[in-house]
């Protein structure tokens, strides 16, 4: 008999992101899987988005990664609460699974936060098959990265909620098509938010702020 063990993970997955999703409801707190490629300015950009948020926001922040602390050092700076997940003890994971992320809340007190944002491991591929109970998915792509990634990594894009297109202070220097990449993303997810940005000067930042306080407010409102 053939066993499918794709499936018996992402089935075994997706029952650890229902408890989760549970719990993080019961807490009120709205809860953001980050995602992307390594260095799209991901890091970058939500150093930017505490400094702005908070603390009318109260945030708490998991970061992925296979080695090292360097993005949540950088993160933790910022006043907020974080907790570090390094897959290199169980095989080196381009991905954050449920099961982990309900290890690694138990470090906050949920109740006194409004925003978990999970910064998940650097990858277009597999961080996008696994929920782990999130409310909502942001993909992050740098000009750096052109344009069709949206056409070769279909899936990021069709399962997430908004899009950032990060490092625009590069568009003089680079061969990016705008146009291009937004039509991309829309052929994949039609009426996708999408955000045009340079996290590093900060230009365009607004509208993705706006875009994210509304999330949490509307999850409040909601309890």
């Amino acid at each position: 008999m053939e066993v499918d063990v794709a499936r018996k993970i992402l089935d075994t997955n997706d029952a650890h992101a229902g408890q989760n999703r549970e719990r993080f409801a019961a807490a009120g707190v709205f809860v953001l899987n980050m995602m992307s490629s390594p260095g799209s300015g991901k890091t970058t950009l939500l150093e930017k988005t505490l400094v702005r948020i908070m603390p009318k926001i109260r945030c708490g922040v998991i970061v992925g990664d296979i080695c090292t602390t360097n993005d949540a050092d950088r993160l933790a700076r910022s006043g907020a609460p974080v907790t570090q997940i390094n897959t290199d003890a169980f095989g080196g994971d381009c991905h954050l699974a449920a099961h982990v992320i309900g290890k690694a809340a138990d470090a906050f007190d949920l109740e006194n936060l409004d925003l978990l944002i999970v910064e998940n491991i650097g990858n277009l591929v597999c961080p996008a098959e696994f929920d782990i109970g999130e409310n909502a998915r942001t993909v992050v792509l740098s000009v750096t990265e052109g344009e069709d990634k949206p056409a070769k990594y279909p899936h990021m894009f069709r399962k997430c909620d908004s899009a950032v297109l990060n490092k625009t202070d590069l568009l003089p220097y680079l061969d990016f098509d705008m146009a291009a990449a937004e039509g991309f993303i829309h052929q994949v997810h039609p009426d996708m938010p999408i955000f045009q940005l340079s996290a590093k000067t900060e230009e365009g930042l607004s509208p993705w702020l706006n875009w994210l306080t509304t999330q949490v407010a509307e999850n409040r409102s909601a309890r």
